[in-house]
Protein backbone atom coordinates (compact mmCIF):
# COMPACT_ATOMS: atom_id res chain seq x y z
CA UNK A 1 0.00 0.00 0.00
CA UNK A 2 1.46 3.74 -1.07
CA UNK A 3 0.89 6.10 1.18
CA UNK A 4 0.58 9.79 -0.05
CA UNK A 5 1.50 12.54 1.38
CA UNK A 6 0.26 16.37 0.48
CA UNK A 7 3.76 18.67 0.65
CA UNK A 8 3.06 21.73 1.86
CA UNK A 9 3.59 24.52 -0.23
CA UNK A 10 7.66 26.21 0.76
CA UNK A 11 6.02 30.20 1.81
CA UNK A 12 9.78 31.32 1.99
CA UNK A 13 10.68 30.63 -1.80
CA UNK A 14 14.23 31.28 -3.21
CA UNK A 15 12.48 33.86 -5.10
CA UNK A 16 11.74 35.57 -1.87
CA UNK A 17 15.34 34.68 -0.06
CA UNK A 18 16.93 36.42 -3.13
CA UNK A 19 15.19 39.59 -2.95
CA UNK A 20 15.64 39.89 0.71
CA UNK A 21 19.17 39.51 0.87
CA UNK A 22 19.31 42.12 -2.47
CA UNK A 23 17.60 44.78 0.19
CA UNK A 24 19.09 43.82 2.89
CA UNK A 25 22.53 44.70 0.98
CA UNK A 26 21.21 47.64 -0.95
CA UNK A 27 19.99 49.36 2.56
CA UNK A 28 23.18 48.64 4.42
CA UNK A 29 24.94 50.77 1.68
CA UNK A 30 22.30 53.36 1.36
CA UNK A 31 21.83 53.19 5.64
CA UNK A 32 25.92 53.68 5.41
CA UNK A 33 25.48 57.05 4.39
CA UNK A 34 22.44 58.30 5.66
CA UNK A 35 23.40 59.39 9.26
CA UNK A 36 26.95 61.13 7.78
CA UNK A 37 25.18 62.70 4.42
CA UNK A 38 24.33 65.92 6.38
CA UNK A 39 27.50 66.06 8.56
CA UNK A 40 29.62 65.40 4.52
CA UNK A 41 27.69 68.57 2.46
CA UNK A 42 28.18 70.85 5.66
CA UNK A 43 31.71 69.70 5.42
CA UNK A 44 32.53 70.22 1.95
CA UNK A 45 30.80 73.86 2.12
CA UNK A 46 27.18 73.30 1.28
CA UNK A 47 24.21 75.01 3.49
CA UNK A 48 21.08 73.77 5.14
CA UNK A 49 19.14 74.86 2.55
CA UNK A 50 20.90 73.45 -0.15
CA UNK A 51 20.64 69.97 1.39
CA UNK A 52 16.83 70.44 1.81
CA UNK A 53 16.20 71.35 -1.76
CA UNK A 54 18.94 68.36 -2.68
CA UNK A 55 16.52 66.07 -0.51
CA UNK A 56 13.23 67.24 -1.72
CA UNK A 57 14.23 66.68 -5.70
CA UNK A 58 15.46 63.48 -4.81
CA UNK A 59 12.18 62.36 -3.02
CA UNK A 60 9.93 63.66 -5.70
CA UNK A 61 11.81 61.53 -8.34
CA UNK A 62 11.25 58.45 -6.44
CA UNK A 63 7.64 59.57 -6.10
CA UNK A 64 6.96 60.14 -9.28
CA UNK A 65 8.73 57.58 -10.89
CA UNK A 66 7.49 54.53 -8.51
CA UNK A 67 3.97 54.61 -10.65
CA UNK A 68 5.45 54.96 -13.64
CA UNK A 69 8.13 51.87 -13.96
CA UNK A 70 5.07 49.74 -12.00
CA UNK A 71 2.65 50.54 -14.83
CA UNK A 72 5.50 50.11 -17.48
CA UNK A 73 6.77 46.82 -15.42
CA UNK A 74 2.84 45.80 -15.60
CA UNK A 75 2.50 46.47 -19.07
CA UNK A 76 5.08 44.35 -20.06
CA UNK A 77 5.17 41.55 -18.26
CA UNK A 78 7.95 41.76 -16.87
CA UNK A 79 9.76 42.16 -13.01
CA UNK A 80 13.16 41.43 -13.19
CA UNK A 81 14.82 43.79 -15.52
CA UNK A 82 13.28 46.72 -13.04
CA UNK A 83 14.62 45.31 -10.11
CA UNK A 84 17.87 44.59 -11.57
CA UNK A 85 18.10 47.99 -13.22
CA UNK A 86 16.98 49.73 -10.32
CA UNK A 87 18.95 48.39 -7.90
CA UNK A 88 22.34 48.72 -10.05
CA UNK A 89 21.48 52.47 -10.07
CA UNK A 90 21.19 52.82 -6.63
CA UNK A 91 24.61 50.90 -5.94
CA UNK A 92 26.52 53.28 -8.52
CA UNK A 93 25.39 56.24 -6.83
CA UNK A 94 27.26 55.68 -3.66
CA UNK A 95 31.05 55.96 -4.97
CA UNK A 96 29.47 58.80 -7.42
CA UNK A 97 29.89 60.95 -4.15
CA UNK A 98 33.54 60.27 -4.01
CA UNK A 99 34.65 61.68 -7.24
CA UNK A 100 33.04 65.13 -7.17
CA UNK A 101 31.80 67.69 -4.80
CA UNK A 102 30.39 70.03 -7.23
CA UNK A 103 26.79 70.62 -6.26
CA UNK A 104 25.24 69.36 -10.05
CA UNK A 105 27.26 65.91 -9.39
CA UNK A 106 25.87 65.29 -6.40
CA UNK A 107 22.32 66.11 -7.66
CA UNK A 108 22.72 63.84 -9.91
CA UNK A 109 24.19 61.12 -7.63
CA UNK A 110 21.25 61.47 -5.23
CA UNK A 111 18.79 61.63 -8.36
CA UNK A 112 20.64 58.31 -9.65
CA UNK A 113 19.84 56.66 -6.19
CA UNK A 114 16.09 58.03 -5.78
CA UNK A 115 15.18 56.83 -9.52
CA UNK A 116 16.68 53.70 -9.09
CA UNK A 117 14.17 53.16 -6.31
CA UNK A 118 11.16 54.35 -8.23
CA UNK A 119 12.34 51.70 -10.89
CA UNK A 120 12.49 49.11 -8.68
CA UNK A 121 10.28 49.57 -5.92
CA UNK A 122 6.38 48.72 -7.74
CA UNK A 123 8.28 45.70 -9.73
CA UNK A 124 10.13 43.85 -6.47
CA UNK A 125 6.61 44.37 -4.65
CA UNK A 126 5.10 42.58 -7.39
CA UNK A 127 7.34 39.86 -7.91
CA UNK A 128 6.94 39.15 -4.06
CA UNK A 129 3.37 38.95 -4.45
CA UNK A 130 3.56 36.52 -7.18
CA UNK A 131 5.39 34.35 -5.35
CA UNK A 132 2.69 33.57 -2.19
CA UNK A 133 -0.47 33.03 -1.37
CA UNK A 134 -2.64 35.57 -0.29
CA UNK A 135 -3.13 33.47 3.27
CA UNK A 136 0.96 34.72 3.83
CA UNK A 137 1.60 38.11 2.35
CA UNK A 138 1.63 39.74 5.42
CA UNK A 139 4.26 36.63 5.85
CA UNK A 140 6.09 37.46 3.24
CA UNK A 141 6.26 41.18 3.04
CA UNK A 142 7.13 40.85 6.71
CA UNK A 143 10.34 38.87 5.96
CA UNK A 144 11.36 40.99 3.23
CA UNK A 145 11.31 43.87 5.75
CA UNK A 146 12.94 42.22 8.16
CA UNK A 147 15.61 41.53 5.67
CA UNK A 148 15.87 45.11 4.43
CA UNK A 149 15.73 46.36 8.15
CA UNK A 150 18.65 44.34 8.66
CA UNK A 151 20.72 46.49 6.42
CA UNK A 152 19.57 49.45 8.44
CA UNK A 153 21.02 48.15 11.36
CA UNK A 154 24.69 47.03 9.84
CA UNK A 155 25.11 49.92 7.45
CA UNK A 156 25.17 52.50 10.64
CA UNK A 157 27.10 50.36 12.58
CA UNK A 158 29.93 49.89 9.97
CA UNK A 159 29.51 53.76 9.66
CA UNK A 160 30.32 54.35 13.27
CA UNK A 161 33.10 52.64 13.56
CA UNK A 162 34.60 53.83 10.33
CA UNK A 163 34.35 56.84 11.45
CA UNK A 164 35.57 56.55 15.16
CA UNK A 165 38.76 55.38 13.89
CA UNK A 166 39.06 57.92 10.49
CA UNK A 167 36.80 61.14 11.22
CA UNK A 168 35.77 63.19 8.31
CA UNK A 169 37.00 60.68 5.93
CA UNK A 170 33.97 60.29 4.14
CA UNK A 171 35.01 59.44 0.70
CA UNK A 172 36.52 56.28 1.64
CA UNK A 173 33.32 55.68 3.23
CA UNK A 174 31.23 55.90 -0.13
CA UNK A 175 33.51 53.78 -1.90
CA UNK A 176 33.30 51.21 0.72
CA UNK A 177 29.47 51.61 0.69
CA UNK A 178 29.91 50.60 -2.58
CA UNK A 179 30.67 46.77 -2.04
CA UNK A 180 27.48 45.58 -0.52
CA UNK A 181 25.71 47.57 -3.61
CA UNK A 182 27.71 45.08 -5.73
CA UNK A 183 26.53 42.34 -3.52
CA UNK A 184 22.80 43.03 -4.42
CA UNK A 185 23.85 43.72 -7.94
CA UNK A 186 25.16 39.69 -8.45
CA UNK A 187 22.05 38.82 -6.02
CA UNK A 188 20.05 40.16 -8.76
CA UNK A 189 21.38 37.94 -11.52
CA UNK A 190 20.93 34.67 -9.77
CA UNK A 191 16.76 35.77 -9.61
CA UNK A 192 14.76 33.69 -11.35
CA UNK A 193 11.57 35.04 -12.86
CA UNK A 194 8.90 32.19 -12.40
CA UNK A 195 5.13 33.91 -12.85
CA UNK A 196 4.22 36.82 -15.12
CA UNK A 197 1.62 38.98 -14.72
CA UNK A 198 -0.96 39.35 -17.80
CA UNK A 199 -0.63 41.84 -20.25
CA UNK A 200 -2.36 44.36 -21.17
CA UNK A 201 -3.48 45.73 -24.72
CA UNK A 202 -1.45 47.97 -26.79
CA UNK A 203 -4.06 50.42 -26.38
CA UNK A 204 -4.17 50.60 -22.52
CA UNK A 205 -0.71 50.80 -22.38
CA UNK A 206 -0.33 54.33 -24.53
CA UNK A 207 -3.23 55.42 -22.67
CA UNK A 208 -1.30 54.58 -18.89
CA UNK A 209 2.01 54.31 -19.34
CA UNK A 210 3.01 57.85 -18.58
CA UNK A 211 4.67 60.38 -15.68
CA UNK A 212 0.61 60.90 -14.65
CA UNK A 213 0.39 56.65 -14.50
CA UNK A 214 -0.21 57.38 -10.55
CA UNK A 215 -3.72 59.97 -11.62
CA UNK A 216 -4.60 57.40 -14.40
CA UNK A 217 -4.59 54.22 -12.12
CA UNK A 218 -6.36 55.88 -9.27
CA UNK A 219 -9.55 56.81 -11.69
CA UNK A 220 -10.38 53.21 -12.69
CA UNK A 221 -8.65 52.17 -9.25
CA UNK A 222 -11.11 49.55 -7.43
CA UNK A 223 -13.12 50.99 -4.78
CA UNK A 224 -11.80 49.10 -2.03
CA UNK A 225 -7.63 50.21 -3.18
CA UNK A 226 -8.91 54.15 -2.58
CA UNK A 227 -10.29 53.57 0.36
CA UNK A 228 -7.33 51.70 1.40
CA UNK A 229 -5.10 53.98 0.45
CA UNK A 230 -6.99 57.22 1.46
CA UNK A 231 -6.69 56.06 5.16
CA UNK A 232 -2.98 55.33 4.22
CA UNK A 233 -1.95 58.32 2.78
CA UNK A 234 -3.79 60.26 5.51
CA UNK A 235 -1.74 58.58 7.71
CA UNK A 236 0.97 59.89 5.77
CA UNK A 237 0.80 63.23 5.60
CA UNK A 238 1.68 63.69 9.36
CA UNK A 239 4.38 60.83 9.85
CA UNK A 240 7.07 62.89 9.47
CA UNK A 241 10.99 61.95 9.03
CA UNK A 242 12.37 60.16 11.61
CA UNK A 243 14.84 62.93 11.77
CA UNK A 244 12.59 65.10 14.07
CA UNK A 245 12.19 61.91 16.44
CA UNK A 246 16.34 61.65 16.59
CA UNK A 247 16.31 65.79 16.88
CA UNK A 248 14.33 65.28 19.88
CA UNK A 249 16.13 63.13 21.84
CA UNK A 250 19.85 64.86 20.53
CA UNK A 251 18.29 68.30 22.26
CA UNK A 252 17.76 65.98 25.47
CA UNK A 253 20.99 65.52 25.79
CA UNK A 254 22.70 62.29 23.35
CA UNK A 255 25.85 62.57 21.55
CA UNK A 256 25.81 62.33 18.07
CA UNK A 257 27.21 58.71 19.24
CA UNK A 258 24.83 58.05 21.28
CA UNK A 259 22.19 59.20 18.54
CA UNK A 260 23.11 57.06 15.83
CA UNK A 261 23.55 54.19 18.22
CA UNK A 262 19.49 54.84 19.12
CA UNK A 263 18.93 54.93 15.60
CA UNK A 264 20.57 51.19 14.70
CA UNK A 265 18.62 49.94 17.85
CA UNK A 266 15.25 51.01 16.54
CA UNK A 267 16.14 49.63 12.81
CA UNK A 268 17.25 46.04 15.29
CA UNK A 269 13.55 46.23 16.88
CA UNK A 270 12.07 46.52 13.55
CA UNK A 271 14.27 43.66 11.62
CA UNK A 272 13.45 41.28 14.17
CA UNK A 273 10.07 41.83 14.63
CA UNK A 274 8.36 42.44 11.18
CA UNK A 275 8.28 38.80 10.23
CA UNK A 276 6.70 37.32 13.26
CA UNK A 277 4.61 40.22 13.45
CA UNK A 278 3.60 39.31 9.51
CA UNK A 279 3.20 35.16 10.25
CA UNK A 280 0.41 36.60 13.13
CA UNK A 281 -0.92 39.46 10.92
CA UNK A 282 -1.91 36.34 8.34
CA UNK A 283 -3.57 34.31 11.00
CA UNK A 284 -5.64 37.16 13.03
CA UNK A 285 -6.01 39.46 9.98
CA UNK A 286 -4.02 42.30 8.61
CA UNK A 287 -6.50 45.43 9.52
CA UNK A 288 -6.05 44.39 13.57
CA UNK A 289 -2.21 44.38 13.15
CA UNK A 290 -1.82 47.45 11.50
CA UNK A 291 -4.73 49.65 13.88
CA UNK A 292 -2.40 48.35 16.58
CA UNK A 293 0.76 49.39 14.95
CA UNK A 294 -1.16 52.83 14.41
CA UNK A 295 -2.08 52.94 18.25
CA UNK A 296 1.27 52.25 19.13
CA UNK A 297 2.63 55.04 16.99
CA UNK A 298 0.44 57.54 18.56
CA UNK A 299 1.75 56.23 22.54
CA UNK A 300 5.08 56.89 21.31
CA UNK A 301 4.64 60.11 19.64
CA UNK A 302 2.85 61.31 23.26
CA UNK A 303 5.25 60.00 25.22
CA UNK A 304 7.66 62.24 23.21
CA UNK A 305 5.97 65.19 23.69
CA UNK A 306 6.45 65.15 27.15
CA UNK A 307 9.45 62.98 28.07
CA UNK A 308 12.72 64.05 28.47
CA UNK A 309 14.73 60.84 30.47
CA UNK A 310 16.89 59.07 28.09
CA UNK A 311 16.06 55.33 29.47
CA UNK A 312 12.11 56.34 28.15
CA UNK A 313 13.50 57.62 25.19
CA UNK A 314 15.01 53.79 24.45
CA UNK A 315 11.32 52.53 25.44
CA UNK A 316 10.22 54.63 23.12
CA UNK A 317 12.22 53.69 19.95
CA UNK A 318 11.45 49.84 21.15
CA UNK A 319 7.58 50.70 20.30
CA UNK A 320 8.68 52.47 17.77
CA UNK A 321 10.25 49.81 16.36
CA UNK A 322 7.28 47.35 16.69
CA UNK A 323 5.05 50.26 15.18
CA UNK A 324 7.72 49.75 12.18
CA UNK A 325 6.70 46.15 12.24
CA UNK A 326 3.46 46.38 12.32
CA UNK A 327 2.47 48.84 9.47
CA UNK A 328 5.67 48.90 6.54
CA UNK A 329 4.94 45.48 5.32
CA UNK A 330 1.33 44.70 5.61
CA UNK A 331 0.34 47.76 3.88
CA UNK A 332 1.75 46.70 0.92
CA UNK A 333 0.69 42.98 1.43
CA UNK A 334 -2.37 44.45 2.10
CA UNK A 335 -2.45 46.50 -1.28
CA UNK A 336 -1.72 43.78 -2.86
CA UNK A 337 -4.76 41.32 -1.62
CA UNK A 338 -7.05 44.51 -2.87
CA UNK A 339 -6.34 44.69 -6.45
CA UNK A 340 -5.98 42.74 -9.78
CA UNK A 341 -2.84 40.71 -10.00
CA UNK A 342 -1.85 42.02 -13.30
CA UNK A 343 -1.92 45.71 -11.59
CA UNK A 344 -0.23 44.80 -8.77
CA UNK A 345 3.10 46.89 -9.71
CA UNK A 346 0.68 49.84 -10.92
CA UNK A 347 -1.04 49.86 -7.16
CA UNK A 348 2.09 49.81 -4.55
CA UNK A 349 3.80 51.95 -7.32
CA UNK A 350 0.63 54.44 -7.28
CA UNK A 351 0.28 54.28 -3.26
CA UNK A 352 4.62 54.47 -2.73
CA UNK A 353 4.37 57.83 -5.06
CA UNK A 354 1.64 59.34 -3.57
CA UNK A 355 3.40 58.15 0.09
CA UNK A 356 6.40 59.95 -1.11
CA UNK A 357 4.68 63.01 -1.78
CA UNK A 358 3.00 63.05 1.24
CA UNK A 359 6.35 61.98 3.34
CA UNK A 360 7.36 65.29 1.96
CA UNK A 361 4.57 67.40 2.54
CA UNK A 362 5.04 65.88 6.31
CA UNK A 363 8.45 67.27 6.83
CA UNK A 364 7.78 70.40 5.91
CA UNK A 365 4.66 70.79 8.02
CA UNK A 366 6.17 68.97 10.94
CA UNK A 367 9.32 71.70 10.07
CA UNK A 368 7.03 74.01 10.60
CA UNK A 369 5.00 73.41 13.64
CA UNK A 370 8.16 72.82 15.29
CA UNK A 371 9.15 76.16 14.43
CA UNK A 372 5.91 78.06 15.57
CA UNK A 373 4.44 75.71 18.37
CA UNK A 374 7.03 73.52 18.98
CA UNK A 375 8.20 69.91 19.32
CA UNK A 376 5.55 69.29 21.99
CA UNK A 377 2.58 70.75 19.79
CA UNK A 378 4.35 69.11 17.30
CA UNK A 379 4.30 65.32 18.83
CA UNK A 380 0.52 65.75 19.75
CA UNK A 381 -0.78 66.82 16.84
CA UNK A 382 0.46 64.34 14.60
CA UNK A 383 -0.62 61.51 17.73
CA UNK A 384 -3.82 62.71 17.62
CA UNK A 385 -4.22 62.91 13.47
CA UNK A 386 -3.66 59.07 13.98
CA UNK A 387 -6.23 58.46 16.26
CA UNK A 388 -8.44 59.65 14.00
CA UNK A 389 -7.12 57.06 11.07
CA UNK A 390 -7.21 54.45 13.65
CA UNK A 391 -11.24 55.28 13.82
CA UNK A 392 -11.60 55.46 9.53
CA UNK A 393 -10.16 51.80 9.35
CA UNK A 394 -12.21 50.90 12.27
CA UNK A 395 -15.06 51.29 10.43
CA UNK A 396 -13.83 48.95 7.40
CA UNK A 397 -15.66 45.15 8.06
CA UNK A 398 -13.26 42.27 6.97
CA UNK A 399 -13.92 39.87 4.43
CA UNK A 400 -11.31 36.40 3.58
CA UNK A 401 -10.97 37.44 0.15
CA UNK A 402 -9.99 40.81 0.43
CA UNK A 403 -8.99 42.05 4.46
CA UNK A 404 -11.38 45.00 3.61
CA UNK A 405 -14.63 46.37 2.61
CA UNK A 406 -16.52 49.10 3.97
Amino acid sequence: MQLQTNTPRKIITRTIWMLSLVSLFTDMASEMLYPVMPLFLKHIGYTALFIGILEGIAEAVAGLSKSYFGKLSDSSGKRLPFVQLGYTMSAISKPMLAILVYPWWIFLSRTIDRLGKGIRTGARDALLSDECAKENKARVFGFHRSMDTLGAVFGPAIALVYLYFNPDNYKTLFLIAFLPGLLAIIATLLIKEKKKPDKITANEKRATANVFAFAAYWKQSPDQYKKLVTGLLLFALFNSSDVFLLLKIKESGLDDTAVIGVYIFYNLVFALLAYPIGIIADRIGLKKIFIAGLFVFSLVYIGFAFNTNLYIFLLLFLLYGIYAAATEGISKAWISNVVDKKDTATAIGTYSGFQSICAFIASSLCGLLWISFGAKATFLITAGVTLLVIVYFSFYKVNKKAEIQI
